[in-house]
């Protein structure tokens, strides 16, 4: 039935449901948005260079891609372990109590971790400094995202805001390695992480001290309601296997392309051609935010996911640069409308006192399936065929497939009678929805 209640939209609100096709043009118009962007562009760049920067600096120091990869799984791990908490966090006392502490630990024990590689400290020496850095990864993405859920209430152009959240991911991840392997190659194996921690810090405080855009704290009985665990919601739960599917591409490439580019002689090829396969994400991504889809986004999810695990299913059985080149190409674009998809329906799954928590739960889950995947990949190239890692997307991504296709019900959104109760009742019926 639907609701009587009458809510008067916000200004923000009318402006941007002014379209029946909304772009990136409104988006980027919206009142306040570039004085978060900016400075959160800024303080998630370093997160793309973690992983390949110490999986580049323990492979130099050890000689083994299955201890590099064992030491970025555990970072990967930890982040996967803390990011929620710290997410839920961030929604009960605000972002900047928790992200000032967090890019302070963050950077001393990233510090450290590259102290001990250098002097070539035992594995377990390094497995204990990894948990604390990867346990201390600010979690910018979500938190920017959160802030535009606050901004975009009701909105139609929270899709927008998503694919245009993934996009920048994604810019990220071209910028991200192509840094992190020019350093570690030209400059010095630990000028990568040592480049990360910095950017870290400086990025970090700079996004902290943008007090006026983040999503405000409020401490009354409803408010301790809306704090429950996202966990809870049956469709988070899902998303989760999803992302830990995409995931195990993102940890499997990683390692699999360094082993590749390393037994042709072409080390500084890593890079390219993990950016080309980021950019085929970017460019899909730009694509996803400028259609105005008219179908469910639980069919688009399931549709989208099932084409990523095609593709990533062929990567194995590529012997030449092109050929990879052409296949990391379609996996990133496939990539895009999955992670796009997923962080639209936390709108709706989802009550706002819990989105931040909500986001870093499947940002962990793609650092979980990362941290297990460059595990696994590391070990089948040291004990198989070059190439062997590989299997490692396919596996990750038909596994993740299977689940989604099997629970896809549960994504079903949130009753609206929830949604008036929380202020947004006015929402616009559009064709992305």
């Amino acid at each position: 039935m639907a609701s009587t209640v009458t809510i008067e939209p916000s200004e923000e609100s009318k402006d941007s449901s002014a379209s029946s096709r909304p772009g990136y043009g409104q988006l980027l118009r919206t009142r306040g948005a570039w004085t978060f962007l900016l400075p959160g562009f800024a303080a998630r760049q370093p997160f793309a260079m973690l992983t390949i920067s110490i999986v580049l600096l323990v492979q130099h120091t050890t000689g083994s891609y299955g201890a590099a990869g064992a030491a970025a799984a555990v970072t990967g791990v930890s982040m996967a372990l803390f990011a929620p908490y710290s997410g839920r966090l961030a929604d009960r006392y605000g972002q900047r109590t928790v992200l000032i502490p967090g890019v302070l630990v963050h950077t001393l024990s990233g510090l450290t971790l590259t102290a001990l590689a250098l002097n070539h400290a035992p594995l377990w020496a390094l497995f204990v400094a990894a948990v604390p850095t990867g346990a201390s990864v600010p979690q910018v993405g979500p938190m920017v995202r959160a802030r535009w859920g606050v901004k975009l209430q009701g909105s139609p152009l929270m899709t927008t805001a998503a694919a245009f959240e993934s996009v920048t991911d994604e810019l990220t991840f071209v910028v991200g390695p192509l840094l992190a392997t020019a350093l570690c190659t030209a400059v010095d194996p630990a000028a990568g992480l040592v480049t990360e921690a910095a950017l870290t810090l400086l990025g970090g405080l700079l996004f902290a001290a943008q007090k006026s855009t983040q999503p405000s704290v409020t401490v009354d009985g409803h408010a301790r309601v809306e704090h429950a665990s996202a966990l809870r919601v049956p469709g988070v739960r899902v998303l989760i296997v999803t992302f830990l599917g995409i995931g195990s591409v993102f940890g499997g490439m990683q390692v699999s392309l360094a082993a590749f580019t390393e037994s042709i002689g072409e080390p500084g090829l890593n890079g390219v051609l993990y950016g080309t396969f980021a950019a085929g994400n970017m460019l899909s991504g730009i694509a996803c935010g400028a259609i105005a889809w008219k179908v469910a986004p639980q069919r688009r999810l399931v549709v989208g996911y099932a084409a990523l695990a095609l593709a990533a299913s062929g990567l194995w059985a590529a012997h030449s640069v092109l050929v990879l080149a052409g296949l990391g190409l379609l996996v990133g674009m496939c990539i895009a409308p999955a992670l796009i998809t997923g962080y639209t329906l936390v709108e709706d799954l989802v009550p706002a006192g819990a989105r931040t928590e909500a986001f870093t739960w499947l940002t962990g889950a793609v650092a979980l399936g990362q941290a297990a995947a460059v595990t696994v990949a590391g070990q089948l190239e040291d004990r198989f065929w070059g190439g062997a890692g590989f299997l490692v997307p396919m596996g990750g991504t038909l596994l993740a497939l299977a689940t989604l296709v099997a629970l896809r019900s549960r994504l079903s959104a949130r009753p609206r009678g929830r949604t008036v109760a929380r202020g947004v009742g006015h929402r616009v019926p559009v064709a992305v929805d």
